[in-house]
């Protein structure tokens, strides 16, 4: 792959909680001859009882130089779920407009949702799962199918549409205590990438995993190798997205270390402003974290290099079972 990368650290803000179900607020490659300065991080990072809150901008000033910024962690004990209403269907269409969603386990710790919404056909519909978040849009025949991973034995899924109508999915999936699970998420265009290079993999070579180069579900839940899922579609307004990498660190035979980084192209919707992104983890079969993540981009001038954010995520630490 022929690309102009240009390393700038940049550092991060961290830690606030988002509710499942509550709207976003603001939340939100790289060859070896970067010459990386690794930021500072200074954070708190503790257990989220509940899924993480809305993001709450802030003034971050982009200068050249890329400062820390620093953000103390807060953690809510109170769940939030969006108002469920289930909205009338004109009397001449002859059909009733319920909203039915399903949620079934399948391989490597997925969870297969099915939603089907007769009176929301080509709409926007948003899609909560213990903090995570993302937007995609109905089919036009108001139906919907998505794999999300998942980030709780009792998987609890949300989903909501602009006029409040949603429904609500619940099923138990026993495989997660052997998966450890990062997912990055944000909110727009922001450019971001989750990547993860499994036991000292060069880029693009196999054992780099990221959006390009995703993996599957069935290798990971045989012990192998990681997988990256990627989730939301842009055609939707206002976009939220995730990318959730997991590795099967329960089921491995490897040992080493898996470097999780995170990566943002300089592109015309991210450039001279401040990026909002959030990181969620499970690992080692413990409770769900929350990182809130701000990340300044420098200037115009700068479009198509790449910045390397280094320490926001913990590598992972795989040990063979």
């Amino acid at each position: 792959m022929d690309r102009k990368f240009t390393l700038r650290v940049s550092a991060v803000t961290l830690c606030a909680a988002l509710g499942i179900g509550a709207a976003m607020q603001s939340i939100p490659s790289t060859p070896q001859d970067y010459v990386a300065q690794e930021p500072t991080v200074v954070s708190e990072v503790q257990p989220v009882s509940s899924a993480p809150r809305d993001l709450v901008p802030r003034d971050m000033p982009v200068v050249a130089s890329l400062p820390d910024h620093v953000v103390s962690a807060s953690v809510s004990s109170t769940v939030e779920t969006p108002d469920i209403v289930v909205p009338e269907a004109p009397t001449e269409t002859g059909f009733a407009c319920d909203v039915d969603m399903t949620a079934t386990p399948i391989v490597g710790a997925m969870l297969s949702v099915v939603l089907s919404a007769p009176c929301h056909g080509s709409e926007r519909v948003t899609v909560h799962h213990n903090g995570l978040m993302f937007t995609t849009v109905m089919q036009p025949d108001g139906t919907l199918s998505v794999d999300i991973p998942a980030l709780a034995e009792q998987a609890l899924v949300i989903a909501s549409f602009l006029d409040g109508a949603g429904a609500v999915a619940m099923t138990e999936v026993t495989s997660v205590p052997f998966y450890d699970r990062v997912v990055l998420q944000w909110r727009g265009t922001a450019g971001l990438q989750l990547h993860a290079r499994e036991f000292d993999a060069e880029y693009f070579t196999e054992g780099h995993v990221w959006q390009g180069a995703s993996g599957d579900a069935s290798r990971a839940a045989t012990g192998k190798g990681g997988f990256m899922t990627s989730l939301g579609t842009a055609d939707a307004p206002d976009a939220l997205f995730a990318e959730v990498y997991s590795f099967p660190s329960g089921m491995t035979q490897a040992a080493g270390t898996v470097a999780l980084t995170i990566e943002t192209e300089i592109i015309a919707s991210n450039c001279n402003s401040s990026v909002e992104a959030q990181t969620l983890e499970v690992r080692n079969g413990g409770e769900l974290t929350s990182k809130e993540l701000t990340i300044d981009v420098p200037g115009c001038d700068a479009i198509g290099d790449f910045l390397l954010l280094k320490n926001l995520v913990e590598d992972l630490t795989i040990a063979a079972k």
